[in-house]
């Protein structure tokens, strides 16, 4: 069996679990049948495609089945590129069917999750698999409608209408981007075989018209600012496993499109293009993590999270670009290897970062952070892999998210080799954007696990909170292991994505196992380089000892004494820090400029016993900025050609009339 027929399979397998599951959904083992079965599958389409990837750059599977047109046939096709995501798909697929076993039976509907997961799923390989502009969008629509209808699973609950209603919209609006780059794509010859788009020559400005569709369509997928507007709403209202796929995998499915498109199919890139792309890489990092530090609510905290990464991953591949344009192929190499190593990290924590939030609102019935705390003591093994993640994320060291970050700032220092002076500038001032992102991240993850883990319960439902089931457990575990062994040793990942590389840009950084103590060297060991073992190993033994001296050398006696309660004698819960007062500083830095924020104190008069306090007044300037007003042009002019519908026999005609005669005058002139 061939690859490709192997992944095909995988695929009609999820389909019919799907359909299976709409029979199944009313029973009460629906939900330990379809995520069983829906793991096993992912797990052999897992199996597959890592099994395609570590085979070698060249290797190259078809398929054409004869459904889609009548004339193209739906093509599709597994090469290392595909591979890859193909392992982010089921990987995440996996892990979330696994959650699923336990999560699954906390849902109250689940007849309206369970035929939709598998069908999620099946839409992100179909994608992935596709090698023509008819099935490729098909496939994306499919994708699209499956996680609205998860997002969309409980609509009863306030917001989540307007979250399904806001996602179809962008994700119409990203289609029909799509749509209109595979047509200047396909030329007039209609030829919408990838095979053939990628053989075809295309001029300066159908190629600069392409990547802004493509930063169009699959950036409103990914959540490239200001397109991100529908991630934060659809994000929280799903399950939390679907959550995870939406945030960890689907984002990734969206860039593995600008990926496929770009570097693939519209031939070699010229240095402009990379400009656009790293400026809305640095400012969606940016973005992504100020509006993350504002957040109180969970779910929306890491929503927002998932943008900084994206723009983390975009800039990366920004500077790719710039340095394939130029001919340096070996910092090219390095910038998309990190790139591809970012979007692997990121499906791994924050698929974990979601599953806790998740096993949280499981326990406690709350997204709030403010009405949390105290969970260490309740939920302490949710409480360690939820760190673990939230380490991840802030790209410190030993886990994985250090690793790409890392290699990504080692691509930004060769940016004095571009001679360009425009990139020349924009890179280094990109390379702080991220470091700006960088530090503000480890910030917004200090204040999420902190808030909702450490101190005292703030609520009844923190205060009455447990441990969740082994499934869910096992799941966050899984991934966190994940998180350390990719940060331990990335020399293997890094040699793993070298086919990409090859495949994609003609070159791949240095073979990484011929190094010495599992050591990375991007350019050159006189440059740079990089050991996570050595350093989790340091970190380890310094932990250690600092904890036996303290043991071993401290007094052992006891001085007890009541805690400082900042000048209240009977300090309660409600007086510890929350998430509003944790990202006050940050807000005092950004938030006039970013947010318009302003803080209004209701402070009683002497004698008053009236409690005081604070409000905070934040605003989205780019949903009221960009949407609201087209939101409010779009409803005007909706009024007024209402009027349409009330027109008499005779009017319609003429207007019929009227239409043709300019459609006659618009060819006469075109001709």
């Amino acid at each position: 069996m061939s690859p490709v027929v192997w992944q095909m399979s995988c695929v009609a397998g999820l389909l019919a679990i799907a359909i299976l599951a709409i029979v199944l959904s009313r029973t009460k083992s629906s939900t330990a049948i379809v995520y069983s079965v829906t793991l096993a599958v992912s797990l052999v389409a897992l199996l597959g495609s890592v099994r395609w990837l570590v085979a070698g750059a060249h290797n190259v599977s078809d398929l054409t089945l004869p459904i889609g047109l009548p004339w193209l046939g739906a093509h599709f096709r597994l090469d290392a590129l595909a591979s890859f995501f193909l392992v982010v798909v089921n990987l995440g697929g996996a892990a979330a069917s696994l959650y699923g076993l336990g999560y699954g039976h906390h849902d109250p509907a689940p007849h309206r999750v369970l035929p939709f997961f598998p069908a999620f799923l099946a839409g992100m390989n179909l994608v992935v698999l596709a090698d023509d502009a008819f099935s490729y969008l098909l496939c994306w629509e499919f994708m699209s409608l499956a996680s609205w209808a998860l997002v969309m699973a409980h609509h009863r609950e306030a917001g989540n209408a307007k979250a399904g209603y806001v996602y179809l919209v962008m994700a119409s609006f990203g289609t029909l981007a799509l749509l209109l780059a595979f047509g200047l794509l396909a030329g007039p010859a209609g030829t919408y075989e990838f095979a053939a788009i990628r053989a075809a020559q295309h001029t300066p400005h159908a190629a600069a018209l392409v990547l802004i569709l493509m930063l169009l369509g699959a950036g409103s997928k990914a959540g490239l600012v200001p397109l991100h507007v529908w991630l934060p709403l659809a994000h929280p209202a799903a399950p939390s496993h679907v959550s995870a796929l939406m945030s960890g995998v689907m984002t990734k499915v969206a860039i593995y499109g600008f990926i496929r498109v770009v570097f693939d199919l519209l031939g070699p890139p010229t240095w402009s293009a990379s400009v656009i792309v790293l400026f809305l890489g640095g400012i969606t990092a940016v973005m992504g993590i100020l509006y993350a530090m504002m957040e109180k609510d969970l779910k929306r905290l890491l929503a927002y999270s998932t943008i900084e990464n994206v723009g983390i991953i975009f800039a990366s591949l920004g500077l790719a670009l710039a340095f394939q344009a130029n001919g340096l192929k070996l910092a090219a190499a390095l910038a998309f290897t990190a790139a591809l190593f970012h979007v692997l990290n990121h499906s791994f924590f924050k698929s974990l970062l979601f599953f806790g939030a998740g096993a949280v609102l499981t326990s406690t019935g709350e997204r709030d952070m403010d009405k949390l705390g105290g969970l260490i003591h309740r939920m302490p093994l949710t409480s360690f892999v939820f760190l673990v993640g939230c380490v991840a994320i802030s790209a410190l060291p030993p886990f994985n998210g250090f690793v790409s970050e890392w290699l990504i700032f080692q691509a930004v220092l060769q940016s004095p080799e571009l001679p360009q002076w425009a990139l020349k500038i924009m890179v280094p001032a990109v390379g702080a954007l991220l470091a700006l992102a960088a530090a503000l991240a480890a910030a917004c993850f200090v204040k999420a696990f902190g808030v909702t883990f450490l101190g005292r319960p703030r609520s009844p439902a923190a205060e009455n909170a447990g441990e969740v089931d082994r499934y869910s457990l096992a799941a966050m575990f899984i991934l966190a292991a994940f998180c350390l062994l990719a940060g331990i040793l990335p020399g293997l990942v890094i040699d793993a994505l070298s086919p990409i590389t090859l495949a994609i840009l003609d070159s791949r950084m240095p073979i990484q196992n011929n190094e010495p103590w599992l050591s990375i060297v991007p350019i050159a060991a006189s440059r740079s380089s990089y050991n996570g073992l050595l350093v989790m190993v340091f970190i380890t033994l310094s932990a250690s000892s600092a904890i036996l001296v303290i043991h071993r050398f401290a007094s052992r006696a006891l001085r007890r004494a009541p805690a400082w309660g900042c000048g209240f004698s009977e300090p309660t819960p409600a007086a510890q820090y929350s998430g509003v007062s944790f990202a006050q500083p940050i807000r005092r830095v950004f938030g006039t400029l970013m947010f318009h924020a302003r803080d209004h104190v209701d402070m009683p008069a002497p004698g008053d016993i009236r409690p005081a306090r604070l409000r905070i007044e934040l605003h989205d300037l780019v949903w009221e900025g960009i949407y609201l007003p087209l939101a409010g042009a779009v409803a005007y002019a909706a009024d007024r050609l209402n009027r349409l519908q009330f027109l008499t026999i005779r009017r319609y005609l003429g207007l019929v009339f009227a239409t043709l005669v300019t459609l006659l005058l618009v060819l006469a002139i075109w001709s």
